[in-house]
């Protein structure tokens, strides 16, 4: 008879568990003195940055959450102007222990604070109404109240003993539309804004371009929101066990106000929220006159340009940055450009969300960013000194500043598009060529079966809003095969396009609904196919619209109101006019451009139709000539 193994095997791996726990507890132990420390050497190395926390009413007694920043020393009697930001997605981090350690190895909570005092301003971090400490409820997407909220904070902040009467607002994406929006108050104080990478046109520029559904970012925003509004950084950032006791002891949720040291107030503020659900609210938006849920408002009262009187009476100047590469957000600020009265200055580069990474698709992805983050910062205080410092407010300079992509060069416009730009035609040929001759056959077509697996990838221009994450374009030969391609000649001269390309389709299809993706690339001599921009429409949109727009539209205006909704006739040639996306690149001699057609990106958008898979006829002939028109610089 064998020996009997009375060996329990479930009990040593608890144990070595446990003693591993406490060894790291001991470890931490011996780290405090060290932290400690560290917690002086940190703060003696901050000679310019002192804050405080604490809750401000406003008038209906509702508390907003707000960090105040001030140069530390700063004399009796001195006054300084005040650089706004108001967040959905907490103002600051309550810190664990090991906070310390991780600023000092360049993680550093503080640096925000510490650059602003460092320029000479004090800063204020608001968390909005409904969000991180603040109390209230959290409705809709830059609602009347949040914003009517900052202005009582612009109230508050000239009331205090240290403030020069003049505040500025800036900040990224959701914080950049709050700067915005901010000016539609005509606060007497509020004398400059800078809205980076914001969404001018929330509906048409973000959660439905071209009328095709967003879906991804939809349903990934309303995830990461609803788990801030949880406060369980663990959830947030998708960890357990071990590893979210570790995470804890850098940050343990959204930083409560200094009077608050037991979270008792910010427990209640959280306690009191309802969740939002916004995947529902955005599905049922088809049409321009859809309202955000029971909200009794469209997206355009959420939007800048329908504030469009209220910012233009304010005056206010503004500093406006976004990139090529980031969701539509480039429309809205050249839109926004050519329409408001505001005085502007408008950057556009070759970036991912926020600045942070360097997205022209002709470098390698781990191209530093340029300019560095810290010379961007230059440039912006640079505005806000100008605008907020001194006696005499200066007059800002209106013009663009672009960078041109493949060519790695910036340029400067007083006008769009540039002087020296027009568009020139491509036609769709046989064989899926692309050439400058118009077609002589009449009855030139193609037949293309829409594939729902086609994809841009998970780093694209629609995915970077999120995390700010770097924007990657893998290389799109092997996609383009499940697409209807149509490729040019090797250009014999380089080919500088800048400005929005237009594609006019001319095609039938077997179902009444559908969406065309329409994709510029460059095909190098070796094959890599790189993406440059894209263009997307629904079929039931394609009216183009003789009513005047809100805002100046670069290419076809389709207006997305349900009285031009036009199913199409299965079977029948419709056309579709579609802008891409507004560009600058340069085309090397001896590449190919290349225009692709998806009929869905898996990546990123809803399906249509829900059912069925359309069979497209594209046309391509003298009578139905589909082309994309491109604004190509003029031969001198």
């Amino acid at each position: 008879m064998s020996k009997t193994n009375t060996t329990v095997p479930d009990s040593h791996p608890p144990t070595k568990r446990r003693l591993l726990k406490w060894l790291l507890i001991g470890v931490l132990g011996m780290l405090a003195i060290v932290l400690i420390a560290g917690v002086a050497v940190l703060l003696a190395a901050r000679p310019n940055v002192t804050g405080h926390s604490l809750y401000v009413p406003m008038s209906d007694g509702v508390q907003l959450a707000v960090d105040v920043w001030l140069p530390k020393g700063s004399k009796s009697g001195e006054t300084l102007p005040t650089i706004l930001r108001s967040t959905r997605y907490w103002r600051g981090y309550a810190l664990g222990p090991i906070a310390p350690l991780l600023a000092l190895m360049g993680n550093d909570p503080y640096v925000e604070a510490e650059n602003w005092t460092r320029a000479g301003y004090a800063l204020v971090v608001v968390d909005v109404r409904g969000s991180g400490a603040s109390f209230g409820q959290w409705s809709q997407l830059w609602s009347a109240q949040e914003i009517s909220d900052l202005g009582e904070v612009v109230d508050w902040i000239i009331a205090q003993p240290w403030s020069n009467g003049r505040v500025g607002a800036y900040g990224v994406s959701y914080e950049g539309n709050t700067a915005e929006m901010l000016a539609a108050l005509n606060h007497p104080a509020v004398k400059a804004v800078a809205p980076q990478y914001d969404d001018f046109d929330v509906q048409a520029q973000l959660l439905l371009p071209g009328g095709v559904y967003n879906r991804w970012f939809a349903a990934q925003w309303e995830n990461f929101t609803h788990k801030l509004d949880a406060n369980d950084v663990c959830v947030l950032a998708e960890v357990t066990g071990m590893a979210c006791e570790e995470l804890q002891y850098a940050f343990t949720g959204v930083k409560p106000v200094d009077a608050d040291p037991d979270s008792v107030q910010l427990a209640a503020a959280i306690q009191g929220r309802t969740l939002i659900d916004l995947v529902s609210v955005v599905e049922a938006i088809e049409y321009r006159e859809d309202e955000w849920g029971a909200s009794g408002q469209t997206l355009r009262a959420a939007s800048p340009y329908g504030q469009r009187t209220a910012i233009e009476a304010s005056g206010v100047p503004m500093y406006v940055w976004v990139s090529w590469l980031d969701s539509a957000s480039v429309e809205g600020a050249l839109a926004r450009y050519l329409t408001f009265s505001n005085p502007q200055k408008l950057i556009i580069g070759p970036w991912a969300h926020g600045g942070g990474q360097h997205a022209d698709p002709f470098l390698p992805a781990d191209t530093p960013t340029s300019p560095p983050v810290a010379e961007q910062f230059e440039m912006l205080t640079d505005f806000f000194d100008a605008m907020l410092k001194g006696g005499d407010v200066a007059q800002p300079v209106w013009d663009i500043t672009y960078y041109t992509l493949g060519a790695g060069t910036w340029h400067s416009t007083t006008i769009w598009p540039p002087a020296g730009f027009a568009l020139q035609p491509w036609y769709f040929g046989p064989e899926g060529s692309l050439t400058p001759d118009p077609p002589s056959d009449a009855t030139g077509a193609d037949e293309y079966t829409v594939d729902w697996s086609t994809t841009t990838g998970d780093m694209t221009r629609w995915h970077t809003g999120l995390a700010m994450a770097d924007v990657v374009y893998p290389d799109r030969a092997a996609e383009d095969a499940k697409l209807l391609t149509y490729t040019g000649a090797p250009l014999k001269t380089a080919l500088e396009i800048t400005g929005n390309p237009v594609v006019t389709l001319y095609a039938a299809s077997t179902e009444s609904d559908g969406a065309f993706h329409v994709y510029l690339e460059d095909v190098a001599p070796d094959g890599r196919v790189t993406y440059i921009t894209e263009g997307i429409l629904r079929a039931v949109h394609r009216a183009t619209s003789t009513e005047t727009p809100p805002y100046a539209h670069l290419g076809p205006y389709h207006s997305f109101a349900r009285s031009d909704a036009a199913p199409l006739t299965p079977g029948e040639t419709a056309e579709f006019r579609i802008t891409l996306y507004a560009t600058s690149v340069l085309i090397p001699q001896g590449h190919h451009i290349r225009v692709a057609i998806a009929g869905h990106d898996a990546s990123v958008f809803a399906r249509y139709p829900a059912e069925g898979t359309p069979v497209i006829t594209m046309q391509r002939n003298s009578i139905y000539a589909s082309r994309i028109e491109l604004p190509v610089k003029r031969e001198e």
